[in-house]
């Protein structure tokens, strides 16, 4: 099977990156084909740190969506010159030198398995935050398990999901691109399996440190629900995260910027609406995540 791998990056982590991509180096079985995209900055000083690395420089940031797509392109259409892609964040580092083997096993073993979500943990502490597991029982990061959606800068797709589904959606810019394509390809049959053993270490940080955080996590909320679910499913999904956000007592500016978001949802265009079938949900609910949370 043959791999690649997509790094987007703002140039401000140089030392992060370099060490990121020794890391995709150490890996056993063939080597991963890289390409690093620049987000409006210039990829410089990489040279002959892996075979055949491909860097493209953006002339503005596409946003992580937007940017992971040139990514894919970059292996020809929807990333067809690979099997599978592995999207690294460029401040993580490949803990083993196995993960892309098992990946290679992971794919090989099971025809249906389109998405793979690694494990995230600090490299000091070796906690994962309940966060950076994608199922709501999360208290055990170490199970691995099935899951509905993934982390987006620590793991693999099978190409053939972007060929059946379409790639990431590219205006939601930041926030939840994950789930949207996560629940496009369960719609179309693909399993999503979370692995504790595959690990991607990165520093403990948290979401809102992002200027854009509220706002775009409110308006891509809506986006994602217009876009992928049932009509009588969008405003109870809605009403639960809108419930949710008030529980945990935002401050002023950010329960402010978080409205903002949430009315842009409506008033803005979202793409394409293709809601998944009322099997899908039932699929989702099996798997212990409806999608009304």
């Amino acid at each position: 099977m043959r791999l690649g791998a997509v790094i987007i990056t703002m140039g401000n982590r140089p030392d992060e990156l370099k060490a990121l991509l020794d890391s995709v180096a150490r890996q056993e079985g063939d080597p991963i084909e890289v390409v690093v995209v620049g987000q409006g900055v210039q990829v410089t000083g990489l040279e002959g740190l892996l075979p055949g690395l491909r860097t493209v420089e953006l002339p503005e940031n596409l946003g992580i969506p937007g940017g992971r797509n040139v990514g894919i392109e970059a292996f020809g259409p929807g990333g067809s010159e690979v099997d599978a892609l592995l999207f690294l964040d460029d401040d993580g580092l490949l803990e083993r030198t196995d993960t892309a083997e098992l990946c290679r096993q992971a794919f090989a073993e099971d025809p249906r398995l389109g998405i793979v979500s690694f494990r995230i943990a600090d490299p000091e502490s070796g906690e994962t935050q309940r966060r950076h597991v994608p199922r709501l029982r999360a208290s055990d990061p170490m199970r691995s398990s099935r899951v509905t959606t993934f982390l987006g800068g620590a793991n693999a797709v099978r190409t053939s999901v972007f060929k059946q589904v379409g790639e990431l959606p590219g205006e939601f810019f930041y926030a939840h691109e994950e789930t949207d394509l996560a629940w496009r390809a369960l719609d179309a049959g693909w399993l999503i399996d979370y692995r504790a053993d595959m690990v991607l270490l990165h520093p403990t940080t948290a979401p809102s440190r992002h200027a854009v955080y509220h706002r775009m996590v409110a308006r891509n909320r809506v986006w994602l629900a217009r876009r992928n679910l049932p009509a009588p499913l969008v405003p109870v999904y809605l009403g639960v995260w809108l419930l949710l956000t008030l529980l945990r007592k935002p401050s002023a500016p950010a329960l402010k910027a978080w409205f903002g978001g949430f009315k842009e949802g409506w008033t803005t265009p979202c793409g394409p609406r293709r809601p998944m079938k009322w099997r899908t949900v039932w699929r989702l609910t099996r798997l212990g995540r409806p999608p009304v949370i």
